[in-house]
């Protein structure tokens, strides 16, 4: 059975003893597993251990050379220190922890009116086109593979160019700033949706991390005022262009109160659906009918501190408890510190695997 029929037995909810299932990496854990178990840098990984590994699909940029977006002018009062970058979204990271971890510095974090915004060089997908996207997706499909596109990410790129405590306060107190950096961040991304629709894309990987691992960051009201109508929208474009797409929906901690909101706007598979903060067989028994899994091995637990037995065991409940009725695709619920032996990898992968 190859992914793609696989995949479609999954969101079908059609049991037949197989999973998808996925794993993620940073480069030191990457680079410790490679050197236990001596595999080539450029393993392929659907091959050496049957992951999943869909197709990227996605806009093709303009031929000419676009206008450079300057973001210095934010960041005047800073000393940009060596190892600083400022990203594609106009955020300065600054080296602030171990390995690939940077403080972020706001560039818009000074401001205190919306006028102010106006002038920011926001992500435009302008001179973007579709082309070659459906052809993409079609030789995909022609080599067994699932076709997605990551796309929909909003409150998390506008908490980062406002700051995080700022935009906060701003949805009390300024609520006209959140709704215009949401809005210009909303209208790019349904470009994308839009033409992953139109090209027949399998999966759209969507989603904010809105939630801490008690409850959601803001409250269910502020939540449903600024960020849930964005997502609903960008998920009925995408579901009346073409009714086959999937909604991957991504959120760290617990949105377990919100669930029946996600279902209702149009979120067809949830990743990660942590296991230390979640009730997930309450979600399964209540849910489970609406949503694929996507997710559930713990990267705070059984990843970095169980033995291999006790991560095959983790995999084997999950597949039980989670996957009686195919529902599931298996995965850590993160990318994989260095903190997690090789020895717990290799379980994952081959419990995974197993009949």
């Amino acid at each position: 059975m190859t992914q793609l029929e696989l995949f479609h037995k999954t969101m079908a909810h059609e049991y037949t003893g197989k999973y998808l299932f996925h794993c993620g990496f940073i480069s030191e854990t990457f680079r410790k597993f490679r050197e236990r178990y001596n595999l080539p840098e450029n393993i392929s990984w659907d091959e050496r251990f049957g992951t999943f590994e869909p197709w990227g699909i996605n806009l093709q940029p303009p031929e000419y050379e676009p206008p450079q977006r300057d973001f210095t002018r934010y960041f005047k009062d800073i000393e940009i220190t060596p190892g600083a970058f400022i990203n594609w979204i106009g955020v300065l990271e600054v080296p602030g922890g171990p390995f690939h971890f940077t403080r972020y510095i706001s560039p818009l974090r000074n401001i205190s009116t919306v006028e102010e915004c106006w002038d920011f060089p926001f992500p435009d997908y302008y001179g973007h086109t579709e082309d070659g996207m459906r052809e993409r997706v079609e030789e995909a499909h022609k080599n067994g593979k699932v076709a997605t596109m990551y796309a929909g990410c909003q409150y998390e790129h506008a908490w980062q160019i406002r700051g995080y405590e700022e935009f906060l306060m701003d949805m009390i107190h300024e609520p006209a700033i959140p709704f215009y950096i949401l809005g210009r961040i909303h209208d790019q991304e349904m470009k994308k949706f839009i033409a992953a629709a139109r090209a027949g894309v399998d999966i759209i990987h969507s989603g904010d991390d809105i939630a801490t691992q008690r409850a959601l960051i803001m409250s269910p009201e502020l939540w449903r005022k600024f960020v849930k109508p964005l997502h609903k929208k960008l998920n009925d474009v995408a579901h009346a262009i073409n009714p086959d797409i999937k909604i991957l929906y991504h959120s760290d901690g617990d949105v377990s109160s919100i669930i029946p909101e996600l279902i209702d706007m149009g979120v067809d598979i949830l990743n990660p659906l942590q296991p230390e903060c979640m009730d997930l067989q309450k979600i399964k028994r209540e849910y489970g009918k609406h949503l694929i899994f996507d997710g559930t091995i713990g990267t705070q637990s059984t990843m970095p501190f169980g033995t291999p037995d006790e991560v095959r065991h983790a995999v084997r409940e999950s597949k039980r408890l989670y996957g009686y009725d195919g529902a599931l695709m298996l995965g850590p619920t993160h990318v994989l510190e260095p903190e997690v032996p090789p020895e717990n990898i290799m379980a994952f992968l081959e419990e995974c695997a197993a009949d």
